[in-house]
């Protein structure tokens, strides 16, 4: 920790110092540097949370320090205005459970996103939203961290989503404040996989590596509504540990892991430049639904069961946030038609989602499908195709 702090502390006077001798000037303009503190408060929604560890005592409190690298846009493109010039980049998280025997001391990369509801003269109210992966996590063994259910493998996804706000100190400081909250899960890549989640306070200290720009106003044209008509195809993995299974304890808690896919549809109404609203359907095939297993030579080895037992029929209501060629997309779903069977997962599960259009028409994405609002089921990565026309 004291090591990751001396770097925090190093790095800007490295960079400060480089600025003129070795980088055109050309290149620093509208960057910052950025470090961070945040210490708050670990939801109880697992029982390894909850105390059920190997120190007895309730993970409640956190600690992450963060490093973040970002360019300010200035509004040279419509979308940077429409979002009142936002910022955007890469940064580091190091976080500490207070418990690294059993949780190690997780590292985060991400991109993150951060953009003004209002803008000031030296002040702005921001909200920031940041995606990445994280890494060294000590996470579950069935002989050696036996308790560990939250986190089944050595790394995880990170969502980061949070309100700052930012005051500027003078023509190259700026200081922020506010809150985020964090989740950390694998998408039941690997089991078990019951989650972390955070939520904290935060303050930072910006430098603007060269002077602050100056923004760019032209006067936008009114937007002309549009509609489209997505149709994408999915696909993942989701990880199955047969607790009943008497087998070797580590093959066992590796388990199995079956296919899940599909096809998905959307109809969308674009009603802004950075909102679209919609209704869509999804027809999947979830291969652990009435997953059998049998026990050869120590090993699980899948039993063949009905093919229509697996598949899963679901509707959504769907809104996506514009951001140029990014598009964040929330659908709340319900399922219409599975078969009946035993430890099925809610009929309303929640998906949250990131794609990119490589073109007008066609996009890439990744979506989590989870229940219970931190539950995960699985990752769906995505390819589609997007027909759009204009409203008459």
């Amino acid at each position: 920790m004291r090591t990751f702090l001396a770097i925090l502390y190093v790095i800007p006077f490295i960079v400060f110092s480089q600025t003129n001798k070795k980088l055109e000037p050309r290149i620093l303009n509208n960057f910052k540097i950025q470090i961070g503190y945040q210490n708050g408060y670990v939801f109880a929604t697992n029982d390894f949370i909850k105390g059920i560890n190997g120190e007895n005592n309730r993970i409640n409190a956190f600690q992450a320090f963060t490093l973040k690298f970002s360019k300010q846009t200035t509004g040279i493109n419509k979308w940077e205005q429409l979002f009142k010039y936002p910022s955007y980049g890469v940064g580091i998280y190091l976080a500490d459970f207070h418990n690294p025997e059993e949780i190690g001391t997780p590292i985060a990369l991400y991109g993150f996103f951060n953009a003004p509801f209002k803008r000031w003269s030296k002040l702005t109210f921001n909200y920031e939203l940041g995606f990445g992966a994280t890494f060294n996590w000590k996470s579950f063994n069935p002989i050696t961290n036996q308790y560990n259910i939250a986190i089944g493998a050595g790394q995880s996804f990170f969502i980061d989503a949070g309100l700052n706000l930012e005051y500027r100190l003078n023509k190259k400081m700026d200081i922020a404040a506010g809150f985020s909250f964090t989740h950390f899960s694998n998408g039941a890549l690997k089991k078990p996989n019951k989650g972390i989640n955070n939520l904290g306070p935060k303050i930072s200290f910006k430098y603007n590596l060269k002077d602050r720009p100056f923004f760019i106003k032209n006067n936008l044209s009114s937007y002309i509504g549009e509609k489209e008509w997505l149709i994408s195809a999915f696909g993942g993995i989701k990880n199955v540990i047969f607790d009943n299974a008497n087998i070797d304890i580590i093959e066992k808690y590796e388990g199995l892991n079956f296919p899940v896919f599909g096809v998905s549809t959307v109809f969308n109404k674009q009603v802004s430049y950075k909102s679209k609203f919609g209704i869509g359907m999804s027809f999947s095939y979830n291969g652990t639904l009435d997953a059998q297993v049998a026990i050869e030579n120590n090993q699980l080895e899948p039993v063949e069961s009905a093919f229509s037992n697996k598949i899963q029929i679901s509707i959504f209501p769907s809104y996506e946030l514009i951001i140029n060629k990014v598009s964040l997309i929330v659908q709340p779903a319900f399922y219409l038609f599975r078969k009946k069977i035993k430890n099925k997962t809610p009929v309303f599960y929640q998906k949250i989602g990131i794609k990119y259009h490589f073109s007008n028409n066609l996009f890439a994405g990744i979506t989590l499908r989870d229940y219970s609002f931190h539950v995960s089921d699985f990752i769906e990565w995505n390819i589609g195709y997007r027909i759009k026309w204009r409203e008459k």
